[in-house]
C-alpha cells in the first residue's frame, strides 16, 4: 500500500465518523508527533560513553537555593499565564506547573536533486527575560523538567554529539559524543536520562523518488525509513548505551513503519522506552537493553500521536478526537480499560496541567479547522481559557508553530 492509499483510507475513515478532518491528519499518517510529559519519577543509569565534564541537570523538587537564580518560568508563578493576543507567542505561556518551553516553525528547504528537507526553526524561552528567543543553531531540541536545561542537536542530522544547553546562560555546558548519528532526543520524566533516537539518514528528508500528490502536482514524499536504534544516556555522567532497533528492512515499507521519523519516548515511570506504530498494538516498548517488553498496564490503550498521554496520577489518559459536525471535542479515557470517561473541548490534547486540566489545540466555533490556538480545558466543563493567539487558517501558511511543553 503506497502513501496516497494510506492517506485516502485515513480520510475515508474520518468521513465515516462524520467528524471534521483534524488539521494534522497528514502528520498523523506521515510523521510522528513529539510527546512532552511533565511528571517527576526516579530513574537509573547505564554505561558506555564517558563525558569529560559533569553538568548540573535540575531534578523536579530540588532545593531552589542550591539550584542558583530562579528562572523566569518560576518567578512568574501565576496559575495561568496567557497571551491570547500573541501568535507566535512572544512572552511565557503557562498553566499550573506546565509551561510552553519552546516552539518551532517548519519550512521545506528544496535540495539540489529535487528532494526537500523539513527544517525547524526554534524559539526557546529565555529564562532571564521570560520571552521566547530564536535559536537558529538547533535542528532539534527537548527541554528538561524544571526548564533549566535543553538537550540540543545541531544542524545536519543525524549528528555525532548531543549538547546540554543552560537556559539561564544560553551556553552549551557540555557535549556528549555518540558513535551512532542522532536525529531526535527526549528527556525522561525526571530529567535524569535522555533517549536519543539514531538514524542512518536525516529523518526529516522528503524524497522525490517516493513522491506523493498534493492535489495539484507531485512533490517529494517520506524517504525510506533509516532509523537504526536508540541510546539511553545518563545526563549527569554522559554514559550511554546503544541498542539496535530498526524500523524496516530497506525497500520493505509497511503501514506500521511509514513514518520516516519515529522517535523513542519514555514510559511514565521512566523504566522503559517506546516507539509508535500506525497499527495495533499502536506502540512497542523496549527495556534499556533493547529487548521488547509488554506495554505497562496503564499505557496499553494510549495512542502514540496523542501527545498528552497519562495524567500526573496515571488515573486518566488523553484520548483521540471525539467531535462531530463542526463541534470539536476530545475524549479522556480510563487507561486500564480504554473506555471513555469524559469529553472535553479541543481538537488535540497536548499536555496535562494537573489531574483535571489539559492544554489543547482548539478552534473558535464555526471557523477553519486550521485556525486553532492553545487553550486550557477542564474535565467536567465545556469552557475553554485561551492561552495563545490563533494560527493562520491556511494549513501551509508561514508562521504556524508547534509547541514544546515542559514542567516549570
Amino acid at each position: 500500500m503506497n502513501v496516497e492509499d494510506l492517506m485516502r483510507d485515513a480520510l475515508r475513515e474520518q468521513a465515516e465518523r462524520e467528524a471534521p478532518v483534524p488539521g494534522d491528519l497528514a502528520d498523523r499518517v506521515l510523521s510522528v508527533r513529539r510527546r512532552r510529559r511533565v511528571r517527576a519519577i526516579a530513574g537509573t543509569s547505564l554505561a558506555a560513553v564517558a563525558a569529560v565534564v559533569a553538568v548540573a541537570v535540575p531534578v523536579v523538587g530540588a532545593d531552589s537555593e542550591a539550584r542558583g537564580p530562579r528562572p523566569a518560568s518560576e518567578l512568574r508563578d501565576g496559575d495561568v499565564v496567557a497571551h491570547p493576543d500573541q501568535s507566535p507567542p512572544r512572552d511565557l505561556i503557562a498553566a499550573g506547573g506546565t509551561a510552553l518551553a519552546a516552539f518551532s516553525t517548519n519550512s521545506r528547504v528544496k535540495q539540489p536533486d529535487g528532494d526537500a528537507l523539513i527544517t525547524r526553526t526554534y524559539q526557546l524561552l529565555d529564562q532571564k527575560t521570560g520571552r521566547y528567543r530564536k535559536a537558529e543553531r538547533w535542528s532539534f531540541l527537548d527541554v528538561a523538567p524544571g526548564m533549566r536545561t535543553a538537550a540540543v542537536l545541531e544542524r545536519g542530522l543525524p549528528t555525532q554529539r548531543i549538547g546540554l544547553l543552560d537556559l539561564l546562560t544560553g551556553k552549551v555546558e557540555r557535549w556528549i559524543p555518540v558513535e551512532h548519528g542522532v536525529g531526535g532526543v527526549e528527556f525522561s520524566p525526571d530529567g535524569r536520562k535522555l533517549v536519543a533516537t539514531t538514524y542512518e539518514n536525516d529523518p526529516d528528508l522528503l524524497d522525490m523518488d517516493q513522491p506523493i500528490h498534493n492535489g495539484k502536482e507531485e512533490e517529494p514524499g517520506p524517504a525510506e525509513p533509516s532509523r537504526t536504534g536508540f541510546y539511553v544516556v545518563d545526563v549527569a555522567s554522559g554514559e550511554a548505551h546503544w541498542n539496535k532497533v530498526a524500523m524496516t528492512s530497506p525497500g520493505d515499507r509497511g503501514i506500521a513503519d511509514i513514518n520516516t521519523r519515529q522517535d523513542f519516548g519514555f514510559s511514565q515511570d521512566g523504566s522503559l522506552v517506546y516507539t509508535g506504530l500506525t497499527r495495533a498494538p499502536n506502540q512497542q516498548y523496549y527495556d534499556f537493553d533493547g529487548r521488547k517488553r509488554s506495554a505497562p498496564a496503564r499505557e496499553k490503550h494510549l495512542l502514540w500521536y496523542v501527545e498528552a498521554r497519562l495524567s500526573p496520577s496515571g488515573k486518566l489518559a488523553a484520548g483521540d478526537f471525539a467531535g462531530s459536525g463542526k463541534k470539536t471535542a476530545s475524549e479522556v479515557i480510563d487507561p486500564l480499560t480504554g473506555k471513555r470517561v469524559a469529553k472535553v473541548p479541543g481538537q488535540q490534547l497536548l499536555a496535562w496541567v494537573d489531574d483535571k486540566r489539559l492544554i489543547a489545540w482548539d478552534i473558535a466555533p464555526g471557523t477553519s479547522e486550521y485556525r486553532n490556538r492553545l487553550v486550557l480545558v477542564t474535565i467536567g466543563s465545556g469552557k475553554t481559557v485561551p492561552l495563545s493567539g490563533f494560527l493562520s487558517p491556511k494549513a501551509d501558511a508561514d508562521g504556524r508553530w508547534t509547541p514544546v511543553f515542559a514542567a516549570r
